[in-house]
Order: structure tokens, then C-alpha cells, then sequence
């Protein structure tokens, strides 16, 4: 088996990437099979898997045998297979689950589009539109439950992960307010309160969004006293002041909705607000050949960009917001601190 330490010739690791389909497509249908679910902390026969997921133990057998090959599962010398730290992550019971993360990133639509990617590289446009003739967030919302649905749940294991990181990482002591701009079903909001008990908060997103807000932030729940709930487009208009404003992977589309979600920002805030924007960044992180696979693909249906740290910048600056401290995350996602002037 290829190792880190015995990489393949380049002729075989063009290959090999020629075939990242069947990779990517070998990861879906393990996690829509179960397969991760079904195993558990003991190695399982093919045979007893196969059963436990209703498959044909010799084709599950193949399947396994590609995945552990990538180090998604392992095969054991008297061909059982066991759990390795990435396939308990196809588990919907991990805590660090990526299983509807590894659903979103192939549903049915991608396969169609990823082969026009030259089509969108030349004319600089999605080619969703042109495929499916409607813009892709109406496309998913009116023909496409399913695909909606999985996106929803990966959207919500993003946040729920990266809201920890996000609220060791903010120093908000003595901050009265946070508004979380664009902020999905408020799970970074929610965390900041609870680690904060002394301050408010506000979710502003759109009203399909934040009708299914976190538990915590609806009526009844333990946060709602200290929250509001704004249903809203952050492009046309931000009805909220506060004194720490939250921006998190949203400045991702075409430049002019990225520049009028800013001016919002600039308009609504008070002078000396902070403006926190956390962005994966495509040349400056240690997670690049994720983040230029979505850069890639938010070309694709969407039309947007991930950034540079230089573009962030220079959006940040253009809308007229003073940047400080520029700070990792995570692996994957960098802060950059901002006030709004006088």
C-alpha cells in the first residue's frame, strides 16, 4: 500500500487523481449505505457487514477495499475490516461527524457541473444556470429537497464545529452586544452567549434560514432572553446595531453582493464596532487542497470566490473598515479583526 513516506511516480499519481471520482463516489455511498454506522469499535466480518447495511458482501467488499486504500476504513490481515480516525467520521453519531459534509460535497447536481468546469473557467461564470436553468439556491430549494435538506445539515455541522473554535478564539470580554450577520441557525451566536453569560445577541438571515434556528435561540429555549431573531437579507439591509459584528463564510459571492453586504455593515455599525470576518483563505491556510476544491466549485454553481488574504483585504478596506490582527482559526478558517472608524 502507498504510504506518505513511498509516494507514487508522478505518472501514477495523475492517474490516481484522474480517478478522484471514484473516490469521492466510493465516500458517498459508504456514508448513505451506513457502513460507518454499522460498524462498530470491533473489526466485523465482510460478511456481517454486508448483512447489517443490506448489501452483496463481494461488491462491499470491493467498495471497502478502495476506501481503505485513501485510509477510510482497514482491512485486517484475516479480511475483516475496522474503524480508522477518518471513517468514524462518516459516523452520524461522531461528534466531529463529516458525513453530511462528504453527502453535500457529491450530491447528484455536482457530477453534473464538475465537467464544464472548463466552460466556467473560460467565460469566468457559474454554468449551474445553463445546466438546470435556474439559479442554484432555487434550483435546491423548489426541485431538490433531498440535496437541500443534506446541505442544511452540513451547513449546521460547519457551524456547530467551528462555532467552538470561533468562541476560544474571541476575546469579548466586557462586549454587550454580538450580531451574527448571515449567521445560518445562530449555532457561533449561541455559543458566544453561553460562554458570555452577561450579553445579547442577534441572528440576522434569511427568513427560511432562521425559522429553523438552534433550539437554544427559539421561544422556550435557554438563550432566548438574550437574543433576537432578525429575518433578513444582509445584501439589501442590516436593521441591527450591536458592538461586535460576526460575518462568517458569507463574502463568498460575486463581488457586487460581497460589496453591498460590507456597505450594510459600514452603514449599520456605530463607530469604533468591531467587525470580526472569518473566511477560508486559498493561500494561506494548511487545508489548501480543500479549500481550492470549494473555491473551485462555489465557481461552479454559484459564481463565487473563496479569497486570498490580499482580496480580503482589499474588500475590507474598500467598504471602509480599519484591519487589525489577521488570526488562524482553525485549520481552515482565518479571523480578520476590524473596526469601523470614526
Amino acid at each position: 500500500m502507498t504510504t506518505a513516506e513511498q509516494a507514487p511516480p508522478p505518472p501514477m499519481r495523475l492517474r490516481e487523481l484522474v480517478f478522484g471520482a471514484a473516490c469521492a463516489a466510493a465516500v458517498r455511498a459508504a456514508a448513505r449505505l451506513g457502513v460507518a454506522d454499522a460498524l462498530e469499535e470491533t473489526p466485523m466480518s465482510v460478511a456481517d457487514l454486508a448483512a447489517a447495511v443490506k448489501t452483496q458482501p463481494g461488491t462491499l467488499r470491493r467498495l471497502l477495499r478502495a476506501l481503505s486504500c485513501q485510509g477510510v476504513f482497514v482491512e485486517r490481515p484475516d479480511g475483516s475490516f475496522a474503524h480508522t480516525e477518518m471513517s468514524r467520521l462518516l459516523r452520524e453519531d461522531d461528534p466531529h461527524s463529516l458525513r453530511y459534509i462528504a453527502l453535500w460535497c457529491t450530491e447528484p447536481w455536482t457530477w453534473n457541473v464538475w465537467p464544464r468546469l472548463d466552460e466556467a473557467v473560460r467565460s469566468g461564470r457559474n454554468v449551474f444556470e445553463d445546466v438546470y436553468e435556474r439559479e442554484f439556491f432555487e434550483y435546491l430549494n423548489e426541485e431538490a429537497p433531498e440535496s437541500a435538506y443534506v446541505f442544511n445539515r452540513a451547513m449546521t455541522t460547519s457551524s456547530e464545529q467551528s462555532a467552538r473554535d470561533v468562541a476560544a478564539l474571541l476575546d469579548l470580554g466586557g462586549v454587550a452586544s454580538v450580531a451574527d450577520i448571515g449567521g445560518g441557525q445562530g449555532q457561533v451566536v449561541a455559543g458566544l452567549l453561553e460562554k458570555h453569560p452577561g450579553m445579547h445577541g442577534t441572528l440576522l438571515d434569511l427568513p427560511g434560514v432562521v425559522a429553523n434556528a438552534d433550539a437554544r435561540l427559539r421561544d422556550g429555549g435557554s438563550l432566548a432572553d438574550r437574543v433576537r431573531i432578525v429575518p433578513g437579507d444582509c445584501r439589501e439591509d442590516i436593521p441591527v446595531q450591536a458592538d461586535v459584528y460576526i460575518i462568517k463564510n458569507i463574502l463568498e459571492w460575486d463581488d457586487d453582493s460581497t460589496r453591498r453586504a460590507l456597505a450594510n455593515i459600514r452603514k449599520a455599525a456605530r463607530p469604533g464596532a468591531r467587525v470580526v470576518v472569518i473566511e477560508n483563505l486559498v493561500d494561506d491556510t494548511p487545508s489548501m487542497k480543500f479549500t481550492t476544491s470549494m473555491d473551485l466549485l462555489l465557481l461552479l454553481n454559484v459564481g463565487g470566490a473563496k479569497h486570498t488574504r490580499q482580496s480580503m483585504v482589499d474588500r475590507l478596506t474598500a467598504a471602509g473598515l480599519v484591519i487589525g490582527e489577521v488570526r488562524p482559526v482553525n485549520a481552515y478558517l482565518h479571523a480578520f479583526e476590524c473596526t469601523v472608524p470614526a
